[in-house]
């Protein structure tokens, strides 16, 4: 299977973190058992699906405000798969 080129969303509508997850299970394309909680994220990227090579997410800073935990714990994970998973982490853009 050939990674994704380029996995782009937007998080600017999201008003809570169910529909976060719920976000992130489509464009990334968990499996349908997806837990919806931030472990159940890093189990999924580092583990379950392929990721993209360039993750686009746009809508970030409303996000940020919004949910800032959730933002925080996100952009986390992602950064600690670049460190323990170099070959399989996306570059993230946030925007």
């Amino acid at each position: 299977m050939t990674r994704l080129q380029v996995v782009k969303f937007d998080l600017s509508e999201v008003t809570n973190s169910d529909e976060l997850h719920s976000i992130l299970k489509d464009a990334l394309e968990f499996p349908g058992w997806y837990g919806c909680n931030w472990d159940a994220f890093w189990d999924a990227i580092t583990g379950l699906v392929e990721m993209p090579i360039h993750l686009k997410i746009s809508g970030w800073n409303t996000l940020s405000r919004r949910l800032p935990e959730d933002a925080k714990l996100m952009q986390k994970i992602l950064e600690d798969m670049k460190i323990e998973y170099p070959e399989l982490a996306p570059d993230v853009e946030f925007d």
